[in-house]
């Protein structure tokens, strides 16, 4: 629910001329994830997907690992002092039986479009709540030439971005490099959220041999989020952090990033990646 997008009047100067006209931009609202009727996470997101969104986080968090996880999910009514429904809040219904870690119960979450969970940066967090076991480094072989054909076929996928320039991209490629699924939000791990929530929501978790492709740099978190949902390779048209790093050196994730053009480093799981030759020390 919500719209993508939105027009403000903005006052427009080139070259030395003026003139006012209306601009597009990406709409920006919060989401609150409430689990079970108590209330969770709220992150600042592009409407729309909401119940992907919703779901994607709870595979980040260790809580969903597949589709029969999930009871229902809902918009909340009443989030107005009028009862009116802004569709900025969801309530995830978990099926019964499935467990709810301590975790996702003592922590009350305020996520930004730019940061995620800053606070939950623990590679021990990640590493005793996956669901997954660590994808064969066999299984899923890419090129550089295939990694290098990625960013721009995830750009050219990005239809909002046309429109408003202001939003972060992360899309599903197959080992082959078909894209699969691309999600635009003005969060990056959003989007990525997104992704996750759809492949769960069709049965499709573990992604244990897709390819995960995303518009901007590496965080801890995006590697997280690929290694909760199975993903064997994360590629990134600019940098990872140290943690990033880290966490996928530990949990064999492949991790590229500075993808641009030929161009590109492997920070981590450098088995996957099919090589002419040998590389130069």
């Amino acid at each position: 629910m919500g719209r993508v997008t939105e027009r403000r009047r903005v006052l427009r100067i080139r070259d030395g001329a003026v003139s006012h006209r209306a601009d597009t931009l990406v709409a920006e609202e919060p989401l609150e994830i409430r689990l079970n009727g108590r209330p969770l996470a709220i992150t600042m997101r592009t409407p729309g997907d909401d119940f992907a969104l919703a779901t994607g986080f709870l595979v980040s968090e260790g809580v969903l690992a597949a589709a029969d996880d999930v009871a229902n999910v809902v918009y909340c009514a009443g989030a107005t002092a009028d009862g009116a429904n802004t569709y900025n809040i969801v309530d995830v219904r978990l099926a019964p039986g499935v467990a709810v870690p301590d975790i996702t119960l003592e922590r009350n979450v305020y996520t930004t479009s730019s940061c995620g969970l800053c606070g939950k940066a623990s590679l021990d967090a990640v590493r005793t709540t996956a669901r997954f076991a660590p994808p064969d480094p066999a299984r899923t072989r890419v090129t550089p030439e295939l990694l290098a054909s990625l960013p721009d076929r995830l750009r050219a996928g990005q239809a909002v971005f046309d429109r408003t320039g202001g939003l972060h991209a992360a899309a599903l490629f197959d080992a082959g490099g078909r894209l699969l699924d691309l999600r635009e939000d003005v969060g990056r791990h959003n989007a990525v959220d997104k992704l996750v929530g759809r492949a769960l929501r069709d049965g499709r978790l573990p992604l244990d041999d897709r390819i995960l492709m995303v518009s901007g740099r590496a965080s801890f978190e995006l590697a997280q989020k690929a290694v909760m949902a199975g993903i064997p390779v994360l590629a990134a048209v600019s940098a990872p952090s140290s943690l990033a790093v880290d966490l996928a050196a530990e949990t064999g994730l492949t991790l590229v990033g500075f993808l641009r053009g030929a161009s590109m480093n492997v920070y981590a799981g450098e088995a996957r990646i099919a090589l002419a030759a040998e590389p130069a020390h």
